[in-house]
């Protein structure tokens, strides 16, 4: 079989059967080019003459560029080619497969970077005026709609790519909200006061005259041409709010998805319960979290622990 072709083919079977987002496809075809590519230039286009000893060598190559990928790139390489090579097999395009003992890298454990409180507090001032404050009856569109989308993020820890998808009626009850996530996954997440005064007023004052400018759409967050709200645009918000509120460190959208976490597990939640509300799989990927309030399990130990003084 052509290898390009089984590429494409792969390639549809992870985006329509699997659910898998744009983002990851995306990723998933940037790095099979490079298979691809490789590949190619040692006169391999058809998949059956690909060995493991080839997939050997590729490995080894790309781990040894300059500049050394970042481990989480490369594993992302390997699990693409396995990926590729598994599903020949399972659909019976060929009979054997070669990337079988291809081992990905063992990426470093690095703890996510979560913003304290009043990080958080600052930001999302920084972004607009609270809901019934002073100057809020004076805030400029945007600055109501900035200060909605961070009350958001922060209220759900929902990805940034899930929220610029919301739709106006996937509230529930008022204080619920209808989240899609990887692979098309739906969860329920509430919010809270804050994040539903913040929505309610960009509902009421803003979003109806920024829906007016484009065409109709049920899309909850929209640009100020009244199209959607990219996830990029998403970024650029709060990458400005961060500025403006004088934080130095790089502050994401996921970086709030981390204090979201963080916070909960520092105020008593139990893992399992973030792990419903971060929509992961595996509780396993929720632990990390855990690594990060060491010093509020210090302190607890030192209150408790009638020797730990």
């Amino acid at each position: 079989m052509d290898l390009e072709r089984a590429v494409e083919t792969y390639l549809r079977h992870v985006a329509l059967e699997r659910g898998l987002s744009d983002h990851t496809v995306s990723a998933y075809r940037r790095d099979l080019s490079v298979y691809g590519e490789w590949l190619g230039a040692r006169g391999v286009s058809q998949v059956e003459a690909v060995t493991p000893e080839l997939i050997a060598e590729f490995a080894a190559e790309r781990a040894s560029a300059i500049p050394p990928p970042a481990s989480s790139s490369l594993a992302r390489l390997q699990s693409s080619v396995r990926g590729l090579h598994r599903f020949l097999v399972r659909e019976g395009r060929v009979d054997a497969d070669p990337s079988g003992r291809l081992r990905p890298p063992k990426a470093p454990r690095r703890l996510p970077k979560a913003l304290t409180i009043a990080q958080v507090d600052d930001l999302l001032s920084a972004a607009g005026p609270a809901p019934g404050s002073s100057d809020a009856s004076a805030a400029e569109p945007a600055a109501v709609r900035d200060r909605a989308l961070l009350e958001l993020l922060y209220a759900t820890g929902a990805r940034v790519s899930e929220i610029v998808q919301l739709d106006v009626d996937d509230t529930v009850h008022g204080d619920l909200l209808r989240v899609r996530g990887k692979g098309d996954k739906e969860r329920i997440v509430p919010v809270g006061s804050y994040a539903r005064a913040a929505v309610e007023a960009y509902l009421t004052r803003v979003r109806p005259a920024l829906a007016a400018k484009g065409r109709a759409t049920p899309r909850l967050f929209l640009g100020m041409r009244g199209a959607p709200l990219s996830r990029q645009s998403a970024w650029l918000v709060i990458q400005a709010a961060a500025e403006r509120a004088g934080l130095t460190s790089h502050v994401s959208p996921h970086t709030l998805r981390h204090s979201f976490a963080t916070h909960l597990l520092q105020g008593g939640a139990d893992v399992r319960v973030v792990q419903e509300l971060l929509g992961h799989a595996s509780v396993a990927t929720t632990q990390i979290y855990t690594h990060v309030t060491v010093d509020a399990l210090r302190d607890v130990y030192a209150t408790a622990h009638p020797r730990a003084r």
